[in-house]
């Protein structure tokens, strides 16, 4: 990053706006694709959480697995093979990602009240447009806290999966609080390596797929903080 833009020189006026102009179209390529990747993920959790014969064919039935693995099986195929795959492929693929994430996630709808739900939701939103525009604007190298954060997220699974054994109220809290931190601060982190990487990209091609995998991080940033924030405050159903 740092040796593109020594090559860059000293920039005109001119040739300063036209990059920030650039900077801007592309970021907010990356968020509307976000955003749209959420309101598919949403459309399809409502349709399921209000479609008692689908919920019975996913959740009485070992079909439930192949929905709570799918997410992951796209994110493995965009993280190591994008750079295979074509701009239109890639976007093809993060789209089957938030319909897989859609079907998962209507098990929240199954387990919290609609209203904390969407009470979560807007105070995810908050706490996520905050953090991001951060990271976006703020002049501090974030790459120091990376590992950390990192180290943290690989955490928070370890501890997770041993809560499953142990079934800890207290612990589980413990995992959420501190997820909260974890992804408040990957926000602010991911953001600005999202922002960076418009200055890697040297093609239409190579610009387009990196806004894809920018979308796709920036994601699951806001639905891991949201869920963090749903163990912390969602009502469940009696």
């Amino acid at each position: 990053m740092a040796d593109t833009r020594v090559r860059l020189g000293p920039l005109s006026g001119t040739e300063r706006l036209g990059i920030d102009e650039g900077l801007r179209s592309y970021m907010l390529r990356v968020y509307n694709l976000m955003g749209l990747g959420l309101a598919l993920s949403g459309a399809v959790a409502l349709f399921v959480a209000t479609n008692t014969a689908i919920q019975t064919a996913i959740y009485g039935s070992a079909l439930q697995w192949v929905v709570m693995l799918a997410p992951l099986a796209f994110i493995l195929a965009l993280s190591f093979g994008i750079q295979r795959m074509s701009a239109a492929t890639a976007q093809l693929v993060y789209w089957g990602f938030a319909v897989a994430m859609g079907l998962s996630l209507s098990s929240i709808f199954l387990v919290y009240t609609g209203a904390s739900v969407a009470r979560v939701f807007f105070i995810s939103a908050a706490t996520f447009g905050a953090m991001s525009l951060y990271g976006y604007t703020t002049k501090r190298d974030l790459t120091q806290f990376g590992s950390f954060l990192i180290m943290g997220l690989f955490g928070i699974v370890i501890a997770s999966i041993v809560n499953i054994f142990i079934a800890s109220s207290a612990f589980s809290f413990a995992i959420s609080v501190i997820g909260v931190l974890v992804f408040v601060g990957l926000t602010a982190y991911d953001t600005q390596r999202v922002r960076e990487s418009y200055f890697e990209a040297d093609s239409g091609e190579v610009a387009h797929k990196k806004a894809i995998f920018g979308a796709l991080t920036l994601y699951l940033d806001f639905i891991n903080l949201m869920m963090m924030l749903l163990r912390l405050f969602g009502d469940r159903r009696q």
